[in-house]
Order: C-alpha cells, then sequence, then structure tokens
C-alpha cells in the first residue's frame, strides 16, 4: 500500500512521515498524538483522539492516506478520555487495549466524563464521547504480534503499570527503523504527568521495559509531543526514578 504523508503531524494539519507506510499526527488542543500504520492487508489506528469529532478526522484522514481504505485496527494506549474518545468513529474495527482496561472504561465512561470537562473540554461533547465509548475486545496480557501484510509487523505489548495501571505500547517493524508508541509513558511537550490512576513505583521499570523493546535505535513515539530517541527515553526514566524515590 503506498501511502503519501503530508504536512509535519502538527496541529492537525497532516500526518507527519516516520517511514514509508508509518506516519502520526499532533492533534490540537491537547497535543495528543495519533498514529497509523498502513499494511498491505490491514491498517493500524494508535489512539483515536479526546472526541468523536476527532475520531471522525481521523477516520476520514486515514482513509485518505489509505487510497480509500480503512483502519481495521485500533490500539488504545491507555484509559485516559484525550486518546480514547475518539474511539466511537471506528467501531467497525478490532479494538486493542492492555488487560484490565476494561474495568476503566466499564462505567458507562463517567470518570471519563468528568476529567475531561474538569480539563476544558465541552460538557455536551464529552457526555457525547462517554455514551459512544468503545470498549476493547482483545485485551493484551503480555504481548499480541500482528501481521498487516507486506512484511509490515506490530507487536502489541502490556509494558505497564506505569501513567496508568493499563499501559499498551505498540512496536512496528518491517519498515526501516524500529518505531516504539510509547502512549504517555513518555512526555516530550511537557513533564510526564502522574494523576491519581498512576503507578509512580513502577514506571521506570515501564520505560525500561519500552528501551527493551525498542532497542538503541528506535523512534519513540511520546504520547504527546516530538519523535524522541532512546537517550530522551533513558534520561526520562532516571527523572522519572529521582522524582518518585525508585531506584
Amino acid at each position: 500500500m503506498k501511502v503519501t504523508w503530508e504536512g509535519d503531524g502538527r496541529g492537525g494539519s497532516g500526518w507527519e512521515g516516520l517511514s514509508a507506510r508509518v506516519g502520526r499526527c499532533r492533534l490540537p488542543v491537547w497535543d495528543c498524538t495519533a498514529g497509523l500504520v498502513a499494511g498491505e492487508d490491514a491498517a493500524l489506528l494508535i489512539d483515536a483522539g479526546s472526541s468523536v469529532r476527532e475520531g471522525a478526522w481521523l477516520r476520514a484522514r486515514a482513509r485518505r492516506f489509505l487510497g480509500g481504505g480503512r483502519v481495521t485496527h485500533l490500539a488504545l494506549t491507555h484509559p485516559h478520555f484525550d486518546h480514547v474518545f475518539g474511539a466511537a468513529a471506528f467501531a467497525d474495527a478490532e479494538v486493542f487495549g492492555a488487560a484490565g482496561i476494561e474495568r476503566v472504561l466499564g462505567d458507562e465512561g463517567e470518570e471519563l466524563r468528568a476529567d475531561a470537562v474538569r480539563n476544558g473540554a465541552d460538557p455536551d461533547r464529552a457526555a457525547d464521547a462517554a455514551g459512544l465509548l468503545v470498549r476493547p475486545r482483545h485485551l493484551v496480557t503480555h504481548e499480541y504480534a500482528l501481521d498487516l501484510g507486506g512484511g509490515l509487523r506490530a507487536l502489541l505489548a502490556d509494558v505497564g503499570p506505569g501513567h496508568t495501571g493499563h499501559d499498551l505500547a505498540v512496536l512496528v517493524s518491517g519498515d526501516g527503523p524500529a518505531i516504539v508508541f510509547c502512549g504517555d509513558l513518555v512526555e516530550e511537550s511537557g513533564e510526564p504527568q502522574a494523576g491519581p490512576d498512576a503507578a509512580p513505583g513502577h514506571w521506570p521499570a515501564a520505560l525500561d521495559r519500552l528501551l527493551a523493546l525498542g532497542g538503541e535505535d528506535a523512534l519513540y513515539v511520546p504520547g504527546h509531543g516530538a519523535v524522541v530517541d532512546a537517550a530522551f527515553v533513558r534520561a526520562q526514566r532516571d527523572a522519572l526514578a529521582r522524582r518518585f524515590d525508585v531506584p
């Protein structure tokens, strides 16, 4: 599948190409990253945005760049509203998440709706997204491999807890350098955020698992911010260990 990436991926202006068949965009408002992996037989979206509107925008843009094809698989890196509320636009996709995410999403989305409103989301749009919340059908307990066709592979790995109790990373290989989508285990545009559902004592170990997954030469895609390298992830790991007094 030939894909032409356009733009720098910032502010919803287009997709930033990370390799010939892997791209990402940075959505406006919360600067949340969504990734797109275009295989010959299937297409994987990583995270779905903060609202039904953002999810619909991602669906339309993905279809354009897939030459009319659709997103067949969706991986949710963790259960925060800015990453999952757009999933309603992908109800026909196979949806994946780390085991345990179903419990967080099982309260009809009320906690996520309230969190979205606290962070400035429009209350009506947040309520709509919560009411249409899509829950993963496939729960990853360790690792799950997807063959997307044309030699392109995605390994979904439950690497948490850390930023939340249920953090999923995605390693993409078979198209240039290894690319790791980190969710909010790694953030570049600001300090990593540790909310009430974080597991600070386990977060550095989660980053160690990310580094083991991708290796020294991989590209690491944060949940928010610019693409980074292994040295950045390691420095953030050490900073979190100092912050939370973890060896």
